[in-house]
């Protein structure tokens, strides 16, 4: 999955909603109190509700610019990548890429499937997510400026 869109946000504004989310899910998952430059190379283990875990790496953070990781299953390993780009001081393009790889010939089959399926949905969940932090960054600025 690959989505590009452009934020009425300054670049590090987005970054920090990035890592502040990655840092708080460390944190949940592992009781560790990390620093954003602590970030490159970690890797934890999280469990999900369902007692289903995960091994997730940081595979690479650049202040304002990007932020990679992998989550590994015993099914699928996923690779995400966001890239940033300053198009001036209040705006900022934004460039997700999701890839996946299955384990085993049955879970590829699946993963093909449902993956039709559910495509068009994360896509839609990403798209709000991205016009919730774009929202709270124009909320905050009107507050400023009262």
């Amino acid at each position: 999955m690959e989505i590009k869109s452009r934020l009425n946000v300054p670049a590090p504004f987005f970054y920090k909603k990035v890592i502040d989310s990655a840092l708080y899910d460390i944190a949940q998952a592992t009781n560790k109190n990390l620093k954003e430059k602590e970030l490159e190379g970690f890797e934890y283990i999280k469990t999900f509700a369902n007692k289903d875990q995960a091994k997730i790496k940081i595979e690479r953070v650049n202040k304002d610019r990007c932020y990679h990781f992998k989550t590994s299953t015993n099914k699928n390993i996923f690779k995400v990548v966001y890239q940033i780009s300053e198009l001036d001081e209040n705006s900022c393009q934004i460039a997700y890429q999701e890839t996946m790889e299955s384990v085993g010939i049955i879970q590829q089959v699946n993963d093909l499937l449902v993956g039709i399926i559910l495509g068009y949905f994360k896509k839609k969940q990403f798209k709000a997510m991205l016009a919730r932090i774009e929202s709270t960054y124009l909320s905050r600025e009107e507050y400023t400026q009262n």
